[in-house]
This record gives structure tokens, C-alpha cells and sequence, in this order.
């Protein structure tokens, strides 16, 4: 628990200061390369996908994938991209004299594709007005419900959500979850208010709590079910006390989407 929170400690301000000061552009680049990472970790650690060439086809279309929400190009760009990703997998399948199954080309094109779409909605929420403020929101929603299940877990879990699949989980916890989200999401409308300039709508902020951390736990199961049917702890070292990239950011492939459809539905803050 100590080196989780030291971990945290260090790479939160790091995050912070990337969506706040840095370029748009520089954001991207970083949460490309995450994107990257996820998705060889998920091919490596469970064994699914081997061959490295693969693993690098499935990364460098996981970046784009990413990148393309900061640039002004067009969606045609990013559908060429995911037809050439598509050309390269089967043109492999057919190389192989099929020996490479069809099950692994689904699993590489999920790695590179719709996994790294997801996770990118928040560079395209960055890259909307006022994207400095609303990218926070999937991390507020994200952190929070996992920081708020974690401690309600630890000290009132004993009602199990899904011991098959997340032994750790508790009914307990997830409530705990959603309310640190949602009390997170009526502090950050606070936030907006006094430090961005903007009209909050703190009626939006609790549905966003709620609707952000029932994805976030669901996410997490989605990613928890692959780890059990492929005997893994964790997805990869990277982040000490948390695994890999992909362990940390589990339940963000899900609420970043969620987030930035609440923000076109109905928008929390106007100026």
C-alpha cells in the first residue's frame, strides 16, 4: 500500500501538469503512448498475441488512434489508418498460411483499434472549448470511485461484489466509490467555477458521479475477467503498486467514452 501511494504521489502532479500547462499536442503524445503500452500489455501478459511484429502493429495503430483526436484532419485519416491496421492483420493471417488464428486477429485488432478509441476520448475532450477543465473529469470520476472503493472496501467490505472475478470487490466498496465520486464531481464543479471561469450545473455533476463510477467499476470487471481467464495478477510492472498501465487505467476505458457523451448531451459547465 505504501509504494501505491508513493507512486501516486509522484505521477498525479506529473498528469496534472501535462493536461493543464502542457501543449494539447504534448498530451496526446503522452496518452498515445499509453495507449501503446495497454495494448501490448494486454497481448503480451496474457499470452494471447506472441509475435512482436504484431504487438508492434497493434501499438503504432493504438497511437494514432489516440493522436488523431488533437489533430484537425478529418475523420477519413483516422478510417485509413484502421483499413491499412486491418490490411496488415489479415495480410498476416494470410502469410502465415493461417496458422494465426482468426481469434488472435480479433484480439490485436481490439488491442490497436477500439481499446485505444476508448482511452482516447480524453485527448478529444482536450481538444474541445474548454478542454482544459473537462479532461479532468475522467480522472476525477476514475480516481475518486477507485480511491473512495478502495478505503470502503478495506475498512467496511464484507458483502462480495464478484468473487469469481474480483475477489477484493466489494458491495461495500463500490458504494463507497460512488459517493467519493460524486462528492468529487460537486467539489470539481466548485473547481470550474472558481478557477476556470465557468457556470457550473451541480445537478449534471451528481449524475456524472453516479453514471462515471457504475461504468468505472464495470470497466474494471471487463479487464479483471480477462486477467482470470488467463491466470495473470496483473498486466504488466511498470507502475509499481499498481501493475501496468492497462491496471491502472482499466476503468478509464469506459468512463473517458461515458464522459465525453455526458459532455455533448448535457454539458456541466458553460461559459
Amino acid at each position: 500500500m505504501k509504494t501505491r501511494v508513493i507512486v501516486a504521489v509522484i505521477l498525479l502532479p506529473l498528469l496534472l501538469a501535462v493536461v493543464l500547462f502542457a501543449p494539447k499536442f504534448c498530451t496526446a503524445i503522452v496518452f498515445g503512448a499509453l495507449a501503446a503500452i495497454a495494448s501490448f500489455e494486454l497481448l503480451s501478459a496474457t499470452g494471447i498475441v506472441k509475435a512482436v511484429r504484431l504487438q508492434c502493429y497493434c501499438g503504432i495503430s493504438a497511437f494514432w488512434c489516440v493522436l488523431w483526436g488533437s489533430l484537425s484532419i478529418g475523420y477519413s485519416w483516422l478510417l485509413l489508418g484502421i483499413i491499412l491496421f486491418w490490411i496488415l492483420l489479415f495480410a498476416e493471417m494470410m502469410a502465415s498460411q493461417m496458422k494465426l488464428s482468426f481469434a488472435k486477429i480479433v484480439a490485436c485488432f481490439f488491442a490497436g483499434t477500439v481499446m485505444p478509441l476508448m482511452f482516447g476520448s480524453v485527448v478529444r475532450i482536450h481538444n474541445t472549448d474548454n478542454g482544459r477543465a473537462f479532461i479532468l473529469i475522467p480522472f476525477v470520476l476514475a480516481f475518486l470511485s477507485d480511491t473512495g472503493a478502495y478505503f470502503a472496501g478495506l475498512y467496511l467490505g464484507k458483502h462480495k461484489l464478484a468473487p469469481a472475478i474480483s475477489p477484493k470487490k466489494t458491495i461495500e466498496g463500490v458504494v463507497g466509490g460512488v459517493l467519493s465520486a460524486v462528492i468529487g464531481m460537486l467539489l470539481y464543479c466548485l473547481v470550474m467555477e472558481v478557477f476556470f471561469g465557468l457556470d457550473a450545473n451541480y445537478i449534471y455533476g451528481v449524475f456524472y458521479g453516479l453514471a462515471g463510477a457504475g461504468v468505472g467499476v464495470f470497466g474494471d470487471l471487463c479487464f479483471s475477467v480477462i486477467k482470470r481467464q488467463n491466470d495473470i495478477k496483473d498486466y504488466g510492472n511498470l507502475l509499481p503498486g499498481h501493475g501496468g498501465v492497462l491496471d491502472r487505467f482499466d476503468s478509464m476505458m469506459l468512463i473517458g467514452p461515458v464522459a465525453e457523451v455526458l459532455l455533448l448531451l448535457l454539458p456541466i459547465a458553460v461559459k
